[in-house]
Formats: C-alpha cells, sequence, structure tokens
C-alpha cells in the first residue's frame, strides 16, 4: 500500500530508529578488512559490505546512499587530525607537518585504502571536493599559516607563489607515501626535506632587489 506523505505512519518510517555508531564502525571495519585482505572497489558491492559487517542491506543504505559515499566515510576515518603545532619555530612546524604525513604512510593499513580508495573518489569531482573540504584543507591551511609566518619573519622569500612553496615541501614525502610505495620512509626526512626545501625558499640578495 502507497502511503502518503501526510500518513504519520509513513513519517514514523522515513525517521526510522537512530543511527547506531556501533553499526557505523562496523561496516567501514568491514571495508577496511576487505581492502586490507585485497578486494578492489568494484568487488565490494554493498551486499557483501553488510554480508562482511554483520548487518542488514538496509542498514548500510541508511547511512550511505551508495558505495562512493560510504568510500568517502572510509577515506574520512583513516585520517588524524592535523597536529597541534608550537607556533614558535617555522621549521619546526614544518617538520611537524611533515611528520605527520610521514607516520601515516608508513600504517600500512591507511596506505593500502589511499591506493585502493583515492582514485575511486577523486574521479567523481563532487566527492573529491567534499573529501578536499573535510580532510584536506585544514592541514593545507596550517601549512599555508606556517609559510606565511615565515615571510613575516624573514624566513622565506615573498617574490613566489606561496602554494607554490607548499607543494614543494609536501610534494616528496606525499610523493614517497603514496606514489613510490616501495621507497623507504625513514626517520629524518621531515628534517631533511625541510632543510632542503627552507635552503632554497629563503630570501636571497637578488630576490630582496627584485622584490
Amino acid at each position: 500500500m502507497n502511503r502518503t506523505a501526510g500518513d504519520p505512519e509513513a513519517a514514523c518510517e522515513r525517521r526510522g530508529r537512530p543511527r547506531s555508531a556501533a553499526a557505523d564502525t562496523a561496516i567501514i571495519e568491514a571495508v577496511l578488512r576487505m581492502i586490507e585482505d585485497g578486494a578492489s572497489i568494484a568487488e565490494l558491492s554493498m551486499e557483501r559490505i553488510a554480508r562482511e559487517a554483520g548487518v542488514g542491506k538496509a542498514t548500510v543504505y541508511r547511512r550511505w546512499p551508495g558505495k562512493s559515499a560510504l568510500m568517502l566515510d572510509v577515506m574520512r576515518s583513516l585520517e588524524a587530525r592535523c597536529p597541534k603545532l608550537d607556533g614558535d619555530s617555522v621549521r619546526d612546524d614544518l617538520v611537524a607537518l611533515l611528520e605527520f604525513l610521514r607516520l601515516g604512510g608508513l600504517a600500512k593499513r591507511n596506505s593500502a585504502v589511499l591506493r585502493t580508495v583515492v582514485s575511486h573518489v577523486k574521479a567523481q569531482p563532487a566527492l573529491w571536493a567534499e573529501y578536499h573540504d573535510t580532510v584536506i584543507r585544514d592541514r593545507h591551511e596550517a601549512l599555508l599559516a606556517v609559510l606565511r609566518r615565515g615571510r613575516e619573519s624573514g624566513e622565506i622569500r615573498t617574490d613566489h607563489d606561496i602554494e607554490a612553496i607548499a607543494d614543494l615541501f609536501v610534494g616528496p614525502m606525499l610523493a614517497r607515501a603514496i606514489l613510490h610505495e616501495w621507497k623507504e620512509l625513514p626517520e629524518g626526512l621531515a628534517e631533511d626535506i625541510v632543510d632542503m626545501v627552507l635552503d632554497g625558499v629563503r630570501p636571497t640578495a637578488r630576490a630582496e632587489v627584485a622584490g
């Protein structure tokens, strides 16, 4: 029987029961287990995910309209919050941000999910934009804030685009952590990258004249 929008019983069905955090966790953990075991995105049907999580298919669909939205939350679940920065030393804060990326790359589980899921989410502009806004933006803004402090203190030159300078710092770490997974991520790598890039972006007499 079809129920109208004004039917109280239909309204109760739409509201449903309160969302269970335990079910959310079980579903996301099920996806992580299957990806770690080598499952591809194509193999992860909503039915299979529900079965692995020990919940009904309707439980999954009440939370996520489709697999892509679920993959977005899987990625979010693996992202730690941006580290708290001391704000005293530009170099130390840059090292802290890059060390955060290095440790994320060392976590095999994190890297496995990123390799499997990023391409799937990135292929859908709306989802990728949401991921950027909810996960990446805070980290990127923290990096830009440190670089602006470096400009104000005279440690970083002002005649180059600040976004390009930001890429110089994070690019090498992300390349190793995600693109070149066979390369090591040794302790001290964050310090090495920061020191090398800082050497190149410090103000010079020529840059000061040009500015």
